[in-house]
């Protein structure tokens, strides 16, 4: 018996019994949506764990002053003083290191146009807008000549900006940053909010020795931000780091570390392998429900083997073989499910697209889950409809024909 031939048998026997059927494939439609946008959403949390993790850089290590122990206290983070300009430039030496951004900070109030503000100044190197991945919406970066020279110049956030000059063009104007007139030489693009709910847009950047001269009046630096080639080789670089600042700091053995240094690459790891995991459980979850659906498939199809129980025999007694009866079951079977594969590939995207726009979980429909779930279904067909075709097929001749 050809593919045709089961087809048209298979459709005819679906179509004279259409209410069970499609009552039987309802199961398998359940389940197929129920795993496509199961995984859609925790594809999705997924992806925006990866997006946060990017924003706050896996390949990223922050050096930090303080941190020291002293007369049986440790220090906060940034209290100590022994960070220099000097540091961060032996530690660009080190290998796998592709940037290094010296940074000072203090929140100050700043002015224009008759209006105050009070958010946080940095002085920053060349290097910080490379590491830091931001971009400026208008002008242009400090230069090494601004550095070099302490320029009198700033780069406002989208905050500062629309804080201090509305909708004017900050462009070229004048601000006075505690005591000291600065001229606007660039605005970044907005960052909005970091994970901690802090607003990025609410900075101000000078040059590190404009900072440290004219508004501090020291020479040491907050913190140290070092980009590496990979979250792969940020592990390492911290290694190599931590040894190098000891060196320098002339710490002996038995003295602690006056300085932190930290990666995101820990954190990475684990909240991908952690949505990773979700994104399965939530799959296998759903798939609970594909296989309620295949029991209800293999229920339907021994009803129907025992209906037709003396349409077996007839067939059989007119030259049907063992492996035709199969096939005719089975490829009912089949196309009952994958029916309902198709309805539940419908069903599943258009739940997964609901959840998104009423929800606020994140949502993300590939097209590997469509595929996974319904190559699943089509499965879950073989397999549960497999005993009731061998039944069928079975059955001697003699005792199909006189079943009553």
């Amino acid at each position: 018996m050809n593919l045709y031939a089961c087809l048209q048998l298979a459709l005819r026997a679906l179509h004279k019994h259409r209410i069970r059927a499609m009552l039987t494939a309802l199961g398998v439609i359940v389940g197929v949506g129920s795993v496509i946008a199961m995984l859609a959403v925790g594809t999705g949390s997924q992806r925006r764990v990866e997006q946060e993790l990017e924003k706050m850089g896996t390949n990223h290590v922050t050096v930090r002053a303080g941190s020291a122990t002293r007369k049986g206290l440790r220090s906060w983070a940034g209290t100590a003083t022994r960070l220099t300009i000097a540091d961060a430039d032996a530690i660009r030496g080190l290998p796998d290191i592709m940037a290094v951004a010296p940074i000072v900070k203090r929140p100050l109030k700043v002015r224009a146009l008759g209006k105050n503000w009070a958010t946080e100044v940095f002085g920053v190197t060349p290097e910080y807008i490379s590491v830091r991945s931001w971009k400026l919406d208008q002008g242009e970066f400090f230069s090494s000549s601004h550095v070099n020279r302490s320029a009198h110049v700033c780069i406002l956030g989208h905050t500062v900006m629309r804080e201090l000059f509305g909708l004017r063009d900050p462009m070229g104007k004048v601000l006075i940053v505690k005591k000291l007139a600065c001229r606007v030489i660039g605005v970044l693009s907005k960052k909005g909010l970091n994970s901690w709910g802090s607003d990025e847009d609410d900075v101000i950047l000078l040059p590190i020795t404009t900072m440290q001269r004219r508004l501090m009046g020291r020479t040491y630096i907050h913190r140290i931000l070092i980009e590496t080639r990979g979250q792969e080789t940020a592990l390492s670089v911290q290694k190599g780091i931590r040894k190098l600042m000891r060196q320098r700091h002339r710490l002996q053995p038995n003295q602690e570390d006056d300085f932190r240094v930290g990666t995101q690459a820990h954190l990475a790891q684990a909240s991908e392998e952690s949505a990773r995991v979700f994104t399965w459980l939530l799959g296998s979850i759903a798939s609970v429900s594909l296989l309620v659906g295949g029991v209800g498939v293999m229920n339907i199809m021994l009803v129907s083997v025992t209906e037709r129980t003396r349409e077996i025999g007839i067939r059989m007694a007119l030259g049907a073989r063992h492996r035709d009866v199969l096939a005719q079951f089975l490829f009912e079977a089949s196309v009952l499910s994958g029916a309902g594969g198709i309805t539940g590939i419908l069903a599943g995207v258009s739940s997964a697209l609901a959840i998104g726009r009423f929800s606020d979980l994140p949502v993300t429909v590939t097209f590997w889950s469509v595929g996974l779930a319904f190559l699943f279904s089509v499965l879950v067909g073989i397999v549960f409809g497999l005993y009731p075709a061998h039944k069928a097929a079975s059955l001697r001749p003699a005792d199909a024909l006189r079943y009553e």
